[in-house]
């Protein structure tokens, strides 16, 4: 449970005059409450009063795993065979009456959950947006969060090292994902941050594809991008490497891609701005001549959820604080030829950045033969 940002929150409620804030996102439920939980079609819900005592709203069959969790105020739980609007519109009213003003995250609360609760507090103002309090509380990371973040990402590191062992030969994409993610949980780590991302060939020229059943053939590069969630915080880093020796255009690109990653990294600092940490990259990739194959954002926030507040992006002018965490990962996808990203996550310090991650991003060239 994280205490000092819940009072955070009923700071914020309090100077705008608005008596209860609704959470209903469950990474954000997670965020304040330390209760993690994927509710499905279910209702989870996280109240938090300004001046009261905040409650959580399980399913049913989670209430117990929620008491045992480190949120400390009462859980209240509905079974399949009722209404949780009814319940909830009825815990409100006995705790708070009836609230006059509810702030909800408005990127995130359904419509028809939202005209749900409108038509039960009929006396009721919804039209208050929790989104960018919340975004704005998660920016800068305490330093136990930098910890934790730290932790995640060495499970990164450790996740390249399978990953690259598994690469021979004849292993599909698949069967690579596969192995990495079975020995990780043999290690512990019970979940990744998204699904792990194992790419050959032409096939990384597609920055999001899924693994599949592409045999790694010699001469060819293998992109990874990948990461755990640990003690409720992520990581995310790519890597591309080659198998056997690379061709000269494989490796043309990648040393651009990597200049790139460093070029941005070695730039950001307190002071910048996002968009100029994604201009600084994206000079680099226009310059070679590959700009119109560096087709998205240089990166994005990470914390409790693997993409955060803020963007990396064009026209963002956010200016970047001691704090802050995000990723730096250009890439260059060329259809049908070769694709390749390198990827750190990043917290700022006073004066730089430092990675998460640690595995060195010069190329790499694995020889190992099939089995």
């Amino acid at each position: 449970m994280n205490l000092a940002k819940i009072e955070e929150l009923k700071k914020w409620l309090n100077s705008h005059n608005i008596p209860l804030a609704y959470i209903s996102n469950p990474d954000h439920i997670a965020y304040y409450s330390g209760y993690t939980s994927d509710p499905h079609e279910r209702v989870l819900a996280l109240f938090i009063s300004a001046t009261a005592d905040p409650f959580l709203f399980t399913p049913a069959l989670e209430v117990e795993t929620a008491k045992n969790s480190s949120w400390k105020f009462d859980v209240l739980g509905y079974a399949d065979n009722q209404n949780p609007w009814q319940l909830i519109v009825q815990a409100l009213k006995e705790r708070y009456d009836e609230p006059k003003k509810i702030a909800i995250e408005k990127n995130h609360l359904t419509v028809d959950r939202l005209e749900i609760l409108r038509s039960l507090l009929l006396h009721t103002d919804f039209n208050f947006d929790l989104t960018p309090v919340i975004q704005q509380s998660q920016l800068r990371k305490t330093t136990e969060e930098i910890t934790l973040l730290k932790e995640a990402g060495a499970w990164a590191d450790e996740a390249f090292k399978i990953g690259f062992a598994a690469i021979q030969a004849g292993a599909s994409e698949a069967e690579i994902t596969a192995e990495i993610e079975y020995q990780l949980k043999r290690r512990g780590v019970s979940q990744m941050s998204f699904d792990t991302i194992v790419l050959a060939g032409d096939n990384a020229a597609n920055p999001h594809g899924a693994p599949g059943e592409r045999k790694i053939v010699p001469n060819e590069l293998v992109l990874f991008d990948l990461g755990v969630i640990w003690k409720g915080y992520c990581s995310d880093a790519t890597r591309t490497v080659a198998y056997q020796k690379p061709t000269a255009l494989q490796e043309k690109i990648y040393q651009i891609v990597l200049e790139a990653q460093l070029a941005a990294q070695n730039f950001v600092r307190p002071g910048v701005t996002a968009a100029q940490i994604d201009q600084v990259a994206r000079n680099v990739i226009e310059k070679a001549g590959y700009g119109k194959y560096f087709n998205h954002r240089l990166g994005h926030g990470i914390g409790t959820t693997v993409h955060e507040f803020p963007s990396l992006v064009e026209g963002n002018d956010l200016v970047i604080e001691e704090g802050m965490c995000f990723s730096i990962e250009p890439g260059i996808y060329i259809p049908g030829e070769v694709g390749v990203r390198i990827e750190d996550c990043v917290h700022v310090t006073h004066n730089g950045c430092e990675s998460f991650t640690q595995t060195p991003k010069e190329l790499q060239i694995i020889t190992r033969k099939a089995d």
